[in-house]
């Protein structure tokens, strides 16, 4: 059961090494939901993935090149994302390189006041295109891009066998409408630290 939304409660800012265990949890929490779709009996939700996912996102709060974001509700941390510059020889690109949220937030719009905090630095910093992986079995989070305007990348067709799906976002095209009673987060600075 998801909680009631509350739009002021709702804060969208940079994540600090103070919110790694907070992010790591969700991490796992938001990974093992998604998988158990696919992969019913394993267990997803255990101390060595979550030991993988505090060292995966240590190493992201590290680096000058990722900025990393958080959503705080009432003062938990329930949402993060991460993106970093891509090489493109086209345009200045930008990947989405983390986004999840707890899955007791799912569809209260912790994931769009993420989304909509990164499309404004992107755009500040004058990046024009964004691309991210999408596990191809994660229909939610697939369901969830399409509704942003994000598309199938023309330039990177999946294999048979592929396990993720490349999505792409022209930053040129105005962001989606917010949902009804969505939070407006308070914007990062063009940084994202």
């Amino acid at each position: 059961m998801h909680p009631a939304p509350d739009a002021a409660a709702l804060q969208v800012r940079a994540a600090t090494a103070a919110d790694l265990p907070a992010i790591a949890a969700l991490h796992t929490g938001a990974r093992a939901a998604y998988h158990r779709a696919r992969f019913p009996d394993t267990p997803f939700d255990v101390v060595a993935e979550r030991a993988r996912r505090h060292e995966a996102w240590l190493r992201d709060l590290a680096r000058g090149d990722t900025p990393a974001l958080c959503a705080a509700r009432h003062g938990t941390v329930v949402g993060a994302a991460s993106y970093r510059h891509r090489a493109d020889h086209h345009r200045p690109a930008v990947t989405l390189h983390q986004l999840h949220v707890d899955p007791h937030h799912w569809g209260t719009g912790v994931g769009r006041a993420l989304h909509g905090a990164c499309l404004r630095a992107w755009r500040a910093a004058g990046f024009s295109r964004a691309v991210l992986d999408v596990l191809w079995h994660n229909h939610r989070a697939r369901a969830f891009y399409t509704r942003l305007g994000w598309r199938p990348d023309p330039d990177r067709r999946p294999a048979p066998d592929a396990t993720h799906l490349t999505l792409t976002l022209d930053l040129a095209t105005p962001p989606a409408a917010p949902a009804p009673g969505a939070p407006a987060p308070a914007a990062p600075d063009p940084a994202g630290r």
